[in-house]
């Protein structure tokens, strides 16, 4: 007994010794100031998305006068049907309080498009992500489509991956293959994930970006070192509606 005492107390002690890979968030440090972006995701019935939309666009212009939004698109492929995608900016976290508690007594708002349209909905997540401190949010110069791409990393954190991620994301855009609209990793929702917000002219100038990339040895090179520290990946195609920001 005195033995096994002694040989967990060595352990232990090397264990502590021992350099350890940690982050204080997530998935990566993020800007310096306190803006951040809340990413929501909307599921519909059968057939209910068009109303929903219609609904939305009608009444855009009561949500927005409380905060702002970056972009809203549908989502053509990737995951389960019948959904949209949504970004939305805020200062801080008391910024989006007090935007929540001015949207729950605006009556416009909840007359005209919330009470009417809740049973549309069929399922709701949100998340709290940062753009990381090498990444600043890009506005395309005229309308296209958009993937977001999202990976889910192994725990560890930037530490670990965040060289890795960041030359594979910088090959990608130096070399021409795709225009970055903005990097961002989750603070609040499903952990260890960076997501990758790239804008195209069109799902087959995408395409054709992505065949020729895989070709190129430098592109190749730069994933290769990445997804050492990868866990899993979803890519979602989004389709910019009439009233998003962004196009």
């Amino acid at each position: 007994m005195l033995a096994l005492r002694s040989g967990l107390a060595r352990a232990l002690a090397a264990r502590m010794l021992a350099p350890q890979v940690c982050s204080s968030f997530a998935t990566g440090p993020r800007q310096n100031d306190g803006i951040f972006y809340e990413f929501r995701t909307y599921y519909f019935k059968p057939s209910k998305m068009n109303e929903f939309l219609e609904n939305f666009k009608k009444n855009v212009h009561l949500r927005t006068a409380h905060s702002e939004l970056v972009g809203y698109w549908s989502v053509e492929f990737g995951g389960r049907m019948n959904k949209v995608f949504q970004i939305w900016k805020y200062d801080n976290f008391a910024h989006r309080t007090k935007v929540r508690q001015a949207l729950a007594k605006d009556k416009k708002w909840q007359e005209q498009f919330l009470i009417p349209n809740l049973a549309l909905i069929d399922k709701q997540e949100s998340e709290i992500t940062y753009l990381v401190p090498w990444s600043k949010l890009e506005k395309p110069s005229k309308q296209g489509v958009y993937e977001l791409a999202t990976f889910h990393m192994k725990p560890g954190g930037p530490a670990l991956w965040g060289e890795a991620f960041k030359r594979a994301v910088h090959t990608h855009v130096n070399l021409g293959y795709i225009k970055l609209v903005g990097v961002f990793h989750t603070e609040y929702g499903e952990l260890n994930r960076v997501h990758v917000l790239w804008w195209s002219e069109s799902a087959d100038s995408r395409a054709a970006g992505r065949h020729l990339s895989h070709e190129d040895p430098r592109v190749v090179a730069a994933v290769r070192e990445s997804v050492n520290f990868l866990e899993s990946q979803q890519n979602m195609l989004l389709i910019p509606t009439s009233f998003s920001p962004l196009k």
